[in-house]
């Protein structure tokens, strides 16, 4: 017996990953990664049972300041040279609550889950059917190794532990046979 499964490809020019950490405890810097690929499979268009896969490539972190951009690509952070990914399998999906699964980040392995909210499918003007979801989530990036960190004269750190994560997906549904 054939099953059909449902395999949606990322439009990476509708699509972007973000991230959010305080400064100096004061304000918030924020960045987002350019160049990551997420594969989706399911049984059918309500994504229940889908299985997701993510690569972000670490060395396409990007805040709008080189300075800071090459010391997040340095040892002190993501050391891009011997992690060149951050990686992320699901393990259950809920499209209306929550994604959970498997985020590896330094070479460093923990379960997180995110909040996850499925925006509906159209059919584009050339025939495509089209899927939207957007996510919010927070990690402690100390959990990763992500430790570096300067003291404050006034007390406090420089650079918070806790980083906001968000994105908006966009995939183009192709159907495919196993």
């Amino acid at each position: 017996m054939t099953t059909m499964t449902t395999k949606w490809t990322l439009d990476p020019t509708h699509s972007d990953i973000t991230f959010k950490v305080k400064h100096m405890m004061i304000s918030n810097v924020s960045g987002n990664f350019t160049d990551f690929n997420i594969e989706v499979d399911t049984e059918d268009d309500t994504f229940t049972n889908a299985k997701t896969s993510v690569t972000i490539k670490t060395d396409s972190v990007s805040t709008n300041n080189t300075d800071r951009d090459n010391h997040l690509k340095s040892a002190d952070f993501f050391n891009v040279e011997q992690n060149p990914t951050i990686t992320f399998e699901s393990s259950a999906v809920n499209v209306n609550d929550g994604l959970t699964g498997n985020l590896t980040i330094n070479g460093i392995t923990k379960s997180v889950t995110i909040d996850l909210n499925f925006n509906g499918i159209e059919v584009d003007p050339y025939g495509f059917s089209r899927a939207g979801f957007s996510f919010e989530g927070k990690v402690n990036r100390k959990d990763f190794g992500l430790t570096w960190n300067s003291a404050l004269e006034t007390g406090g750190l420089m650079i918070g532990e806790e980083v906001k994560l968000a994105g908006d997906l966009q995939f183009v549904k192709q159907v495919q046979e196993d």
